[in-house]
């Protein structure tokens, strides 16, 4: 996007304001990202703020060869991943409050508000780690499967097939448990 690689080139230059505008474009998704990955809003929020230092002090290494998006994903979720690692990192469910949390208007929100949403916001997080990670990646995220996985590097195809195995494990669970499930029971 022309505008992210203005505020790149400002920032370049030496205008640390000009970060902020790449912060508040994608906080949010950031945040509902991070905050899907580690089920405990604290850490979520922690690990964002961390993820943009990190964005920060390597904005040199952007090349501009792919979406700034997707750069900006690798590099925090990296280091989420990274802190996980580090941490093991106990996932604990908690029920979200997602109006207290990101914007209304925010086009996840309106994903969020809607009656399907919560039943998959259940089975997405009964899924592995890596799974899931792929599914939030790809659906939540928009990211092409060529940069989920570049992003995790894994091969193509691995993207694929556990991307086919989740949405399996979740259609499996609501033939067996009952409920809405449109797009992924649809192939979607």
């Amino acid at each position: 996007m022309e505008e992210e690689q203005l505020w790149i080139r400002q920032v370049m230059a030496g205008d640390k304001q000009a970060f902020a505008n790449i912060i508040n474009r994608y906080k949010n998704p950031l945040y509902a990202t991070i905050l899907r990955m580690t089920k405990n809003p604290q850490d979520a929020q922690d690990l964002v703020q961390d993820a943009f230092i990190k964005v920060y002090r390597n904005l040199h290494k952007y090349d501009g060869g792919g979406a700034f998006s997707g750069w900006l994903y690798r590099v925090a979720i990296n280091h989420c991943m990274d802190e996980f690692r580090k941490k093991r990192y106990s996932t604990v469910q908690v029920q979200l409050e997602e109006e207290a949390i990101i914007n209304p208007n925010h086009p996840e929100i309106v994903f969020l508000k809607k009656e399907k949403s919560r039943q998959l916001e259940r089975l997405i997080s009964t899924l592995p780690e890596d799974e899931r990670l792929i599914i939030l990646l790809r659906y939540v995220n928009e990211i092409s499967y060529e940069e989920i996985s570049e992003l995790l590097g894994v091969p193509l195809s691995t993207v694929r097939n556990k991307l086919h195995r989740a949405k399996k494990k979740m259609r499996d669970t609501v033939k067996r448990e009952g409920g809405f499930y449109h797009e992924l029971s649809n192939g979607g």
